[in-house]
């Protein structure tokens, strides 16, 4: 009768899960005007990720109704997960997009968009 033993299983599983949650995209975590909200002029969009993102590799572009790209300058955050867009004039109003580009700590690229409107 041999003797199974479940420990090397159990050792895998654990350095699976381990690299794998270690290897996750990362994705838009929180947005400052959020997504779907109504604001007053700004000159301010904050993006937050889940995980670490590569600055020399994310930002974002904002753009009105018409398809104007609104001028933006990038900061990256001390956290490695959130950047900050300053504009050089507040947002009119009407509908506006954040259309962000992101390279997550494990390398992988990532976009997205979502929408606000200024009042």
């Amino acid at each position: 009768m041999s003797r199974f033993s479940t420990l090397p299983f159990v050792a895998a599983a654990v350095v699976a899960l381990a690299t794998g949650s270690a290897a996750a995209h990362a994705h838009l975590a929180s947005a400052t005007p959020a997504p779907n909200s109504v604001v007053a002029p700004t000159r301010t969009v904050g993006l937050t990720f889940s995980g670490r993102i590569v600055s020399t590799f994310s930002d974002f572009d904002v753009v009105d109704a018409e398809g104007r790209k609104a001028e933006v300058r990038i900061a990256h955050g001390d956290d490695g997960r959130s950047m900050t867009g300053t504009l050089s004039r507040p947002l009119a109003p009407g509908v506006h997009r954040v259309d962000w580009r992101i390279a997550s700590g494990d390398g992988h690229r990532m976009t997205g968009s979502y929408t606000f409107t200024v009042r």
